[in-house]
C-alpha cells in the first residue's frame, strides 16, 4: 500500500533518485514543471514520487491541510496539458492524498515510461510569478534541456543532464538495454513498423529496424474446443492457431490464438482465472480476461486493425466477454470483491442480451450458457468494484 510505502520513506530521513519530499506544494509552477521532468527522467525503472507535507531537513511531517498552494490531480494535469512538451509526450502523473500522525500528506506520483527522455520544446515560466514593479522574474524551463535526478540531485533548471545520463534515457526509449522479451513488447505497440517475410509459408512478421525479432502465427488442426465468448459471433466455429514469437532463433514465447467469426478476426486466448465460493479449491465462478500490458493483451492490440465493418463487429462481441484488468493486483482485489459480493448478482441481470446458442456436440449447453450469462454479470461488476475504489 502506499500508505507503507510512504511511511517507510520518511523513516529512511534522506531523499534518493525517485522520492523527494516537500514542506509545502511549489510556489512557482515552473519548479513544480521542473521537479516532474527530473523524476519522469530519473534511472530507477519505477514510478517515483514527490511527496508534499514533509520537511525536506528535518523529514518531520508537517501536514499541507493548510497550504493554500495546494494543488490536485486535475490541476496538475492541467499545467501539463498547457506546456508544449517535445513530440506531445508528457509525464504521466497521479495525486494521492494518505494522512499520517494526523496530518494530510500528497504524494505525486510520476509513473514509470519509456517515453524519456522527456524536455519541452519552447521554454516555459509561471507568468504569475511578479515582483512589486510587476515583472516577472519565475525560474524559466529551458527548451531542449533534458533533466534528470541523480540520487537526492536535480540537474540545475539553466544546465543540462550529463551525455551518459541523457544517453541512458535514449536507450531506454528504444529498449536497448532491456531483454529481448521486453523489446518484442515494445516493437509490437507499433503494428505499423512490421513487415511480411517473402515467401514464407506460414505467416511470419519481422520488425523493420530490427529484424531478428520476428512473429510467426502457425494453424494447429488438432485443437477444435469451444469456448463461451464464441457463441456471439456470427460463426461460432473457431481455427486454433499457435502464435510464436522469436528472437533470431530463440523462442521468446508461444500463445495460443483464435480465429473468430469465420476468420474474420484474430487474437491470442485470453486467459483464465476464477473464485471458489466455498471450502474447495474448485473454481464456481470463472471468467477469461487479459492484464494491460501483458505479453498476450499487447499481442491481441497488434492483430487488431479496426475496420468500422466485419473485424470491427468480431472484435467488439468478443470483448463484450472479457475482462480487461489495469494489472494483476486489480484482478487479484476483483476477485477478493467477488468473492464478497456474488450473492448479490441476480441484482445485475436485467437487460442482459443473450445470443443463439447452436448446440455443439460432445458439449454441456446449459454450463456454456451459464458462463456466458456470467460474463456479462462479471462486466457489470467490474464497473461496480471499480466506482467503489
Amino acid at each position: 500500500m502506499l500508505y507503507d510505502e510512504i511511511t517507510q520513506l520518511i523513516a529512511t530521513h534522506r531523499e534518493d533518485d525517485w522520492w523527494d519530499f516537500k514542506e509545502v506544494h511549489h510556489h512557482d509552477k515552473a519548479e513544480l514543471v521542473h521537479d516532474i521532468l527530473c523524476m519522469a527522467n530519473n534511472r530507477p525503472r519505477r514510478d517515483s514520487y514527490i511527496i508534499f507535507g514533509v520537511e525536506d531537513k528535518t523529514f518531520a511531517i508537517k501536514g499541507i491541510e493548510d497550504d493554500k498552494r495546494r494543488r490536485n490531480q486535475q490541476s496538475i494535469v492541467d499545467i501539463l496539458r498547457n506546456i508544449s512538451f517535445a513530440g506531445g509526450v508528457r509525464p504521466r502523473i497521479e495525486v494521492q492524498t494518505i494522512t499520517i500522525d494526523n496530518h494530510e500528506i500528497d504524494v505525486l506520483i510520476i509513473k514509470d515510461s519509456l517515453d524519456t527522455p522527456f524536455y519541452l520544446d519552447k521554454e516555459y515560466r509561471d507568468k504569475s510569478v511578479k515582483n512589486e514593479k510587476g515583472e516577472l522574474y519565475g525560474k524559466i524551463v529551458r527548451p531542449y534541456h533534458i533533466y534528470t535526478r541523480i540520487v537526492d540531485n536535480n540537474t540545475a533548471i539553466d544546465k543540462q543532464a550529463d551525455l551518459n545520463d541523457v544517453e541512458y534515457l535514449w536507450r531506454k526509449r528504444f529498449g536497448i538495454d532491456l531483454p529481448a522479451l521486453e523489446r518484442m513488447m515494445i516493437y509490437l505497440k507499433n503494428p505499423d513498423l512490421w513487415d511480411c517475410s517473402p515467401g514464407s509459408f506460414d505467416e511470419k512478421m519481422y520488425y523493420r529496424f530490427s529484424p531478428e525479432f520476428t512473429i510467426e502465427t502457425v494453424m494447429d488442426d488438432s485443437k477444435n474446443g469451444y469456448q463461451y465468448y464464441l457463441f456471439n459471433q456470427t460463426d461460432i466455429h473457431p481455427r486454433w492457431y499457435d502464435i510464436n514469437l522469436y528472437y533470431h532463433q530463440t523462442m521468446l514465447a508461444s500463445l495460443e490464438g483464435v480465429s473468430l467469426d469465420g476468420g474474420r478476426y484474430f487474437t491470442p486466448s485470453p486467459r483464465t482465472d476464477g473464485i471458489s465460493l466455498t471450502q474447495y479449491h474448485n473454481w464456481d465462478v470463472a471468467f477469461k480476461y487479459y492484464i494491460k500490458n501483458s505479453i498476450e493483451y499487447i499481442v491481441h492490440e497488434f492483430y487488431y486493425h479496426p475496420d468500422g465493418d466485419d473485424e470491427t463487429i468480431a472484435h467488439n462481441q468478443f470483448m463484450k466477454c472479457i475482462l480487461v484488468f489495469e494489472c494483476d493486483s486489480e484482478k487479484e482485489n476483483f476477485k477478493e470483491y467477488l468473492k464478497l459480493n456474488w450473492d448479490k448478482k441476480e441484482n445485475y441481470i436485467d437487460n442482459i442480451w443473450l445470443p443463439y446458442f447452436e448446440e455443439v456436440d460432445g458439449y454441456n449447453m446449459d454450463a456454456i450458457k451459464e458462463e456466458y450469462l456470467n460474463s456479462q454479470i462479471l462486466q457489470k461488476m467490474l464497473v461496480v468494484f471499480r466506482n467503489t475504489q
